[in-house]
C-alpha cells in the first residue's frame, strides 16, 4: 500500500513532529510511505516559543521528507496537492491540531479526496485555547476528509458536534519509544544537579496556560519539605506569572527550573529522576506527556479533564484529582506517597498499557478503519 503523510517532520520539532516520525517508521515496515512536509508551519510572529526548528544539538528523528507547503502562502497549496496526487497514494494521512492549518490542509484534502482516501488524525478538533473562528475553519478541513481518527473519546465528541456525519474511529495515543531507556535515578539526579533524598515531582512539556503550572506551583507550596519540584519545558509566552508565584512560595528553594526546550536525548534524565509526574491541566484531550510517562514507567497525578481520567485513572496508571485546584492536587500527591503498594500497582498497570498502546497496534487498527471505508464504497 502507498501511504502519504502530510504534516510536520524534521526539521520541525515538538510533539506532533515526534508523533508523525513514529507513525512513519511503523508504517514503513510493511508499506511504501512518503512524508510531505511543511516548508513553513507558521509565520514567526505567530509562534510563541523560541524556535520552530530543531537545533544542532537536538536528537530528533530525521525523517526524509519533501518540504512543499507554506501555510501562509496559497501558491504552495496547488504545488503540494499536485506532488501528492502525482505520487499516486492509496491513502493520505493528515495530522491536524489547530485551525491555523485548516485553509491550507483543507484546500489540499478536498482535492485529493477525489483520487484516494484522505484520513485526518485529529489531535484536537477545538484547540485548548479556543477562538471564535476555530469551528468554521475546522469544518472546512473536515469536509475534505474521507474518515477521521481521534485519539480519545473527548476529541470524538468535539468532532461529532462540528460534523455529525463524519466517519470516525476512536483509537489511542501510542506510547513513545524513541527517548531511550531509563537510567538509574542517582545518575539522573546527578546529571540534573539535584541532591538525592527527596520525593521528586515532575512537570514536563511546553508551558502553556491550559497546562496549569501555576496550579501546581501553588500546590507545591503546601507540601512538606521532603519534596522537590522539577519543571522542565519551554514557556509559550511570558513566564512572569510563574516567577511571581515562585518568588513568594515558601518552597521556592526546592523548585528546580529547566525552562528550555528539552531535546530528545535528555528526556530520560527528567523522567528517571521523577517519582511522580503531575499534569495539573485546566483542559485536555489526550496527552503526549502521559505517553512519555508510560514509556519510562512513571506514575501520574492528573486532573479530571478531557480524556485524562479515562486514560490514566481507569487504567490504574495514576491518580485523578477531581478539579484543577491546588488542594486537590496536594491531596492526590499525599495519597500516592502514603501507600507504597499504590506505586507498585501503578507501575504494573503501566507495563500492561505499554503492551496495548503500541505503534504496531495503532497502525493496524487505523488501516483496518481505512480498509472498511474502501469496502463501503
Amino acid at each position: 500500500m502507498r501511504i502519504a503523510l502530510l504534516s510536520c517532520f524534521h526539521p520541525f520539532r515538538g510533539g506532533i513532529s515526534q508523533f508523525n516520525a513514529s507513525l512513519y517508521l511503523e508504517l514503513s515496515k510493511e508499506h511504501t510511505v512518503k512524508a510531505f512536509n511543511f516548508k513553513r508551519q507558521y509565520p514567526d510572529f505567530l509562534f510563541p516559543g523560541k524556535t520552530q526548528y530543531v537545533t544542532p544539538d537536538d536528537d530528533a528523528v530525521p525523517i526524509e521528507s519533501t518540504a512543499l507547503l507554506d501555510t501562509a502562502n496559497p501558491f504552495t497549496y496547488r504545488k503540494t496537492y499536485k506532488a501528492i496526487r502525482d505520487w499516486n497514494p492509496d491513502i493520505v494521512l493528515i495530522s491536524y491540531w489547530m485551525s491555523w492549518f485548516a485553509p491550507s490542509l483543507g484546500w489540499i484534502a478536498r482535492r485529493l479526496k477525489k483520487h484516494c482516501k484522505v484520513i485526518s488524525i485529529l489531535h484536537n478538533v477545538i484547540p485548548h485555547e479556543p477562538r471564535f473562528f476555530d469551528g468554521p475553519l475546522t469544518r472546512y478541513f473536515l469536509s475534505g476528509c474521507s474518515g477521521n481518527v481521534t485519539l480519545c473519546p473527548e476529541v470524538a465528541e468535539d468532532l461529532e458536534k462540528l460534523s455529525p456525519k463524519a466517519k470516525k474511529t476512536i483509537l489511542f495515543h501510542p506510547v513513545y519509544a524513541h527517548f531511550g531507556e531509563r537510567v538509574p535515578k542517582e545518575e539522573a539526579l546527578q546529571k540534573l544537579g539535584i541532591e538525592p533524598g527527596r520525593k521528586n515531582l515532575l512537570f514536563f512539556g511546553l508551558i502553556r496556560e491550559y497546562k496549569g503550572l501555576d496550579i501546581l506551583l501553588e500546590a507545591f507550596g503546601k507540601l512538606e519539605d521532603d519534596y522537590n519540584l522539577i519543571v522542565a519545558g519551554e514557556p509559550y509566552g511570558s513566564f512572569v506569572k510563574y516567577e511571581e508565584i515562585i518568588a513568594r512560595s515558601p518552597a521556592k528553594d526546592r523548585i528546580r527550573l529547566f525552562t528550555n526546550y528539552i531535546k530528545d536525548s535528555e528526556v530520560k534524565y527528567y523522567f528517571s529522576a521523577a517519582d511522580l509526574a503531575v499534569l495539573p491541566y485546566r483542559s485536555a484531550t489526550q496527552s503526549g506527556i502521559s505517553a512519555i510517562s508510560w514509556h519510562f514507567e512513571v506514575p501520574m497525578v492528573v486532573t479530571d479533564v478531557g480524556g485524562l481520567k479515562q486514560s490514566i485513572g481507569d487504567s490504574g496508571t495514576g491518580l485523578v484529582a477531581p478539579r484543577p485546584e491546588p488542594d486537590c492536587i496536594v491531596e492526590e500527591i499525599h495519597r500516592f506517597f502514603a501507600d507504597e503498594n499504590l506505586r507498585t500497582l501503578c507501575i504494573s498497570s503501566i507495563r500492561a498499557e505499554k503492551e496495548r498502546l503500541s505503534w504496531k497496534v495503532f497502525s493496524k487498527r487505523m488501516l483496518d478503519f481505512v480498509d472498511n471505508l474502501y469496502k463501503q464504497q
